[in-house]
């Protein structure tokens, strides 16, 4: 059984190198088409690798996150009063400018005051999430706007090329044989939830329902996952016992996958840890492999692509392939998108520190 009601999702927007939109996400992860190409906007000659998934028209960060929660919040009908009550929780890249870059979007966006702020690396966003939902979960909120976005710049490009950590054959590669590393990628996104009374009473429309979720630390070093996977396993252990649900159940997990060597292999030993042999028989897939890690804007990213994936039945594919991996012994998507078996998926998020996170959604 639930260990609470399930929390509504009833607006989102996406903006990636696939295009501006929750359609444009979408048709971009069916197509199956990486999204990489040699960066523009600054100077790249003096690094390794020269590429990423940038969106060519993309603006400043705090004008695109004000687009997001606008549009967000049209599409989830919310009016001016709706609005006015209803916290931000915002994920993004900047350090101690962050709090202040919420605090003007609330202003410009209309919503409630005193929003909270994450930076926790890569699982930034999906931890506000969890946050939204538990706070939503317990009654101490109706409704919450999450907010999350990073766009590809020096600083930070400049450490993952320093720390050769980027692909240099300009690739990601998923789970795959071959795999050499990850490529950063523009990713900017906002998500209405609410609990499901408050979406009942004005008729909301419902996209889908977060039904789950967990968070882990594994501890094990600053920069290495855990290669057992024990951490994210129990992220994925408590997301199914807040949902009620099975391994079985599940009909897709969007992967974190960074298409590094050794987080790929941890994450396949975390699902076999957590859900034994049906680790090997559920679909399997990276997005970051199409719009790239946007670090931590990535987990309301990859939520809404596997939130639009399950609802309209049909599994991204695992770009990059190039053979298996013994290391990881999963049913990888490849080739084609393949049909939802069920409504029913996981996004995980896992970051330096040991930092683990699953959210569970169910298709409305």
């Amino acid at each position: 059984m639930a260990e609470r009601a399930p929390v509504r999702i009833t607006g989102v927007h996406a903006l990636s190198a696939l295009g501006r939109g929750a359609d444009a996400q979408l048709a971009g992860v069916l197509a199956g088409t990486p999204a990489f190409r040699p960066v523009g906007r600054f100077d790249t000659s003096a690094r390794r690798v020269g590429v990423a998934a940038t969106l060519a028209d993309a603006g400043p960060l705090a004008d695109e996150l004000t687009e997001a929660v606008h549009t967000a919040c049209a599409a989830a009908g919310l009016d001016t009063a709706g609005r006015a009550v209803a916290p931000l929780l915002l994920a993004a890249h900047g350090g101690t400018g962050v709090p202040a870059l919420a605090g003007e979007l609330a202003r410009r966006c209309g919503l409630a005051g005193a929003p909270r702020v994450y930076t926790s690396a890569c699982v930034s966003a999906s931890t506000a999430v969890a946050d939204a939902a538990a706070l939503i979960g317990r009654g101490d909120v109706d409704r919450i706007v999450v907010a999350a976005g990073y766009l590809v710049e020096p600083d930070q490009y400049a450490l993952f090329d320093a720390g050769r950590a980027l692909a240099t054959d300009g690739a990601v590669r998923p789970f795959s044989a071959g795999r050499r590393g990850l490529l950063l990628g523009d990713g900017v996104a906002a998500v209405v939830l609410e609990s499901a009374a408050a979406a009942a009473r004005r008729d909301a429309p419902t996209l889908a329902s977060v039904l789950g979720w967990g968070r882990a630390g594994d501890a094990y070093h600053p920069c290495q996952p855990d290669p057992q996977g024990r951490g994210l396993a129990r992220a994925l252990g408590a997301a199914l016992r807040r949902a009620g649900l099975r391994p079985e159940d599940i009909g897709y997990v969007n992967a974190n996958a960074t298409g590094t060597g050794y987080s790929d292999a941890a994450e396949a030993a975390a699902l076999r840890l957590a859900w034994g042999e049906h680790a090997h028989r559920v679909p399997v897939s990276s997005t970051k492999a199409l719009h790239g890690h946007a670090l931590e804007a990535s987990g309301l990213l990859e939520l809404v692509v596997t939130v639009l994936a399950v609802r309209h039945g049909k599994l991204p594919v695992n770009a990059g392939w190039l053979g298996p991996d013994e290391a990881c012994p999963l049913d990888v998507i490849r080739d084609a998108p393949r049909p939802a078996a069920t409504g029913y998926a996981v996004s995980l998020n896992a970051a330096f520190g040991g930092a683990n996170t699953a959210l569970l959604v169910g298709a409305a």
